[in-house]
């Protein structure tokens, strides 16, 4: 996808929207409008898409019992603002991923990517049977919220940067966009992190504020045209194995919803996550042969052992100091995630990667 035209159509959709009304939502003849604030450009493959969409099953479930008008990055509050808008009341909903509000909790860390951390087939499992959405709904009780899982990227890529990485030695401060406690584990290694939100990275990026910068992963990367400034692509990381992205709602609103219109928003979310999965599994590959046909992007398939290394190091450090926090809700979710990975691990390592081993060495087609 061109970039240009995708941020045309992106800035072409934000003035529609932004013309629409910011009045409190509307409740007329036994319906709702409920908005919804997203980290997202409006468009964005995958993610943006993803988040309009669930907007939309959630309208066509409830027959417009409850309609969800969507609200893209910068067209109510900024992109990153999106939370506090929610708990402000500025919006019902928002949309994006719960290590971008680490500042609040470091417990939320742990329902989106956690380096070295559950794939996303893993963190489901926790989520959904395991203790990790009561974990969650601990955590974000306190802002008076409730958190629904809303999309899956798979495993995202390592990030774009100018050169090939030889070892520690080059990524010395370097000035990286990552967020979470993948961007904590980099720092630890003498690189500068910092978060942006999508629409934000590439002219960081093209004017040189950042080095190098990691969003998603293919399908996402060449849409932002992070290939027109950055050549070396990383294609697997430690960072992010399985990110989940959220849908977060004002709890007491959520609540005096009808039991059909709850059931509706949850079940809408679930049916996203996976969506989203398909579309990533699907587009991620076109993706990358057309950035490396066309656009003549150097693939990596991962990061110099000696990174890594010292990467699962740093992980381990940040990992126990969080079983160790102060912070009650935090030790707990650090305390319930990392139980649930020490079993379900044994699924995938026993099970999973031995197909993909067999596969990989003895069938082709």
């Amino acid at each position: 996808m061109d970039r240009r035209s995708f941020l045309r159509r992106s800035a072409l959709g934000g003035t529609a929207a932004a013309a629409a009304s910011l009045a409190a939502p509307a409740v007329a003849q036994g319906t709702t409008t409920w908005r919804m604030v997203t980290t997202w450009p409006r468009n964005f493959p995958g993610l943006g898409v993803g988040a309009q969409r669930l907007a939309d099953r959630i309208t066509a479930a409830s027959d417009g019992a409850l309609t969800i008008e969507v609200f893209s990055a910068g067209e109510m509050v900024p992109a990153l603002q999106s939370l506090d808008a929610v708990i402000d009341g500025t919006a019902e909903m928002s949309h994006g991923a719960a290590y971008y509000w680490q500042n609040k909790s470091q417990a939320l860390n742990f329902f989106t990517g956690v380096p070295f951390g559950m794939t996303s087939r893993e963190l489901a499992a926790w989520m959904r049977y395991m203790g990790g959405q009561e974990m969650w709904d601990e955590v974000y009780d306190q802002f008076g919220l409730k958190g629904f899982m809303s999309g899956d990227t798979g495993t995202q890529a390592g990030g774009w940067f100018d050169n090939e990485l030889t070892g520690l030695d080059d990524i010395q401060g370097l000035r990286f966009r990552t967020p979470g406690l993948g961007g904590q584990v980099w720092q630890e290694l003498g690189v500068s992190v910092t978060n942006l939100a999508a629409g934000e990275v590439f002219q960081a990026l093209q004017s040189g504020a950042l080095d190098a910068a990691e969003f998603v992963g293919p399908y996402n990367d060449l849409a932002l045209g992070f290939h027109q400034v950055r050549k070396h692509y990383y294609t697997a990381s430690f960072n992010e194995p399985g990110l989940a992205t959220e849908l977060v709602v004002d709890k007491a609103k959520y609540q005096e919803l009808p039991e059909n219109l709850q059931a509706i928003i949850r079940d809408v979310c679930q049916a996203e996550y996976d969506q989203v999965a398909s579309d990533f599994y699907a587009n991620d590959p076109v993706a990358l042969q057309t950035l490396v046909n066309e656009h003549d992007v150097i693939v990596h398939p991962e990061f110099p052992d000696e990174i890594l290394d010292a990467a699962a190091t740093a992980a381990r450090e940040i990992m126990e100091g969080l079983l160790a926090s102060d912070d009650d809700l935090t030790r707990r979710t650090a305390e319930s995630y990392v139980d649930a990975l020490r079993l379900v691990r044994s699924r995938t390592e026993n099970t999973d990667m031995g197909f993909m081993r067999a596969r990989e060495q003895f069938f082709e087609i």
